[in-house]
């Protein structure tokens, strides 16, 4: 079981992360592949960042097999993935929501929002990918737009229509899986890409 510092461990919490587990994995492997091929093909330096970890308790039940059966996250994570992009710092959450309405608020955490402010703050590019598994769509979400709606929304979620109306939605390929930086050069690099 891994856990935050500090938080109290019970049954609810270990069968939730059962629920969850391996959520995401598949909007991860295909973000894991195309940065695979964003550095073979020099486009860019992204990679996903390790999280911090405090091992616990360790069974082995055979000599040859170890078995991490207790850890805790050391500190909070900040987000998925980070690099330089044409020359600037890019940095980025990825969620997946199996929703069909909306994307929840819950699945983004206090300091994820303030590390993307600080990302903006220092010139850098920031941003979410979000995934909506149940329509097999991607968006690449603005963090200014996600800060916004975090700190400011009425409501817990942000609306599917309105990710589809200020979102730019990702194109799926083979190589890349998913073409992300088509997205970062449309919004991020308008000026240069249209001369």
């Amino acid at each position: 079981m891994i856990g935050y510092p500090n938080q109290k461990s019970n049954m609810h919490s270990h069968q939730v992360r059962d629920n969850y587990m391996g959520r995401g994995m598949s909007l991860e492997d295909d973000l894991n592949k195309s940065n695979e091929y964003y550095l073979e093909t020099q486009r860019a330096l992204i990679h996903k960042k390790p999280i911090p970890v405090q091992i616990v308790k360790v069974d082995y039940p055979h000599r040859s097999a170890a078995r991490i059966t207790e850890a805790y996250y050391k500190t909070p994570s900040t987000t998925d993935y980070n690099g330089i992009y044409r020359g600037k710092a890019i940095d980025f959450e990825a969620k997946e929501t199996k929703s069909k309405t909306s994307f929840p608020l819950k699945n983004i955490h206090p300091h994820q929002i303030k590390h993307l402010e600080r990302v903006l703050y220092h010139g850098g590019i920031g941003f979410v990918i979000i995934r909506f598994s149940s329509f097999d769509e991607t968006y690449l979400v603005d963090a200014a737009y996600m800060i916004d709606r975090y700190q400011n929304s009425d409501t817990k979620s942000i609306p599917y229509a309105q990710i589809k109306a200020n979102a730019s939605i990702i194109r799926r390929g083979f190589t890349p899986r998913l073409c992300y930086l088509d997205n970062v050069d449309e919004l991020y690099f308008k000026e240069e890409t249209c001369k």
